[in-house]
């Protein structure tokens, strides 16, 4: 017994360095990013490394805000409104699509989905050119419907919703159907309470990949006051290429919403990332 809780412990210790090592790793660039943005351009260029400014100075966010040519503010609200637009109509979309292929019957309905499942084994470039030119038809490009609504049916998301429905005791809906109500009813008061957990991953995943999408924008974008965040700093980074400060104070404007969302939500997170926690 002695041996096993030895060998246990050695596991556990091992298993934490680990872990440790590879959160170091993963730390060590955004940390030196943060600190990279309060230096000044002199000590950056200096040849000493060194992470902790010995000068701290907030003349980078100066910089980046009080410059025409750079609207760092338009991008970032920009980046709100798509990504919040994006994710409000993916949960639409994809809840109503998972209680078709699970609720209702219809002919064709199985070989609908495998259809829509073999899409995945395509990568998602080859999509890229036929998407731009239904958005240019429909005279899309430089508004925020280029960027809110291609995407919105993402066959993962669907894939996810769907299999967690199918967990939904069927019975629920039948003693709905009793008492007279019909599809929109179970799928309002009965199906989508239910499914909050799964919603809600689809949601954060939904929010963040639409902020940090950063080629798909950049096709369809063409006004630079058009443009989010995340192409935008590749502009910044262009224009301010001698200037890494300043670019490092743009990228860390970029990562604060999603680091406050994950802060505020990382415990309904965690819980939903269990798809099966939400059927008792």
């Amino acid at each position: 017994m002695k041996s096993k809780s030895r060998n246990k412990k050695i596991i556990l210790t091992l298993a934490f360095v680990i872990l440790a090592v590879i959160c170091v790793l993963w730390l060590f660039p955004m940390i030196w990013a943060i600190f990279t943005a309060f230096q000044s351009e002199t000590e950056i260029q200096k040849m000493d490394f060194h992470i902790i400014p010995v000068d701290f100075t907030w003349e980078n966010y100066f910089k980046l805000f009080n410059n025409d040519s750079s609207p760092v503010l338009r991008w970032f609200l920009n980046s709100l409104v798509v990504a919040t637009g994006h994710m409000c109509l993916v949960l639409v979309v994809v809840s109503l699509a998972g209680y078709g292929f699970t609720r209702l019957d219809f002919k064709g309905r199985d070989g609908l989905f495998l259809l829509l499942m073999a899409t995945m084994m395509f990568p998602s470039v080859m999509s890229l050119i036929p998407n731009f030119k239904i958005v240019d038809a429909f005279g899309w490009t430089n508004t925020y419907l280029a960027v809110i609504v291609p995407g919105a049916a993402g066959v993962t998301n669907v894939f996810l919703v769907r299999q967690f429905m199918m967990a939904i005791p069927r019975e629920l809906d039948e003693a709905a159907k009793v008492d007279g109500a019909n599809h929109w009813q179970i799928f309002r008061h009965i199906i989508l309470p239910n499914s909050k957990p799964v919603l809600m991953v689809v949601g954060l995943f939904s929010f963040t990949g639409a902020w940090n999408d950063f080629l798909w924008p950049s096709i369809v974008m063409s006004d630079v006051e058009m443009l989010p965040i995340t192409p935008g700093l590749q502009l910044l980074q262009g224009q301010y290429m001698t200037y890494p400060g300043i670019a490092m104070a743009g990228a860390i404007m970029a990562i604060i919403p999603t680091f406050v969302l994950y802060l505020f939500a990382q415990d309904k997170f965690m819980q939903s990332m269990s798809l099966g926690s939400g059927i008792k």
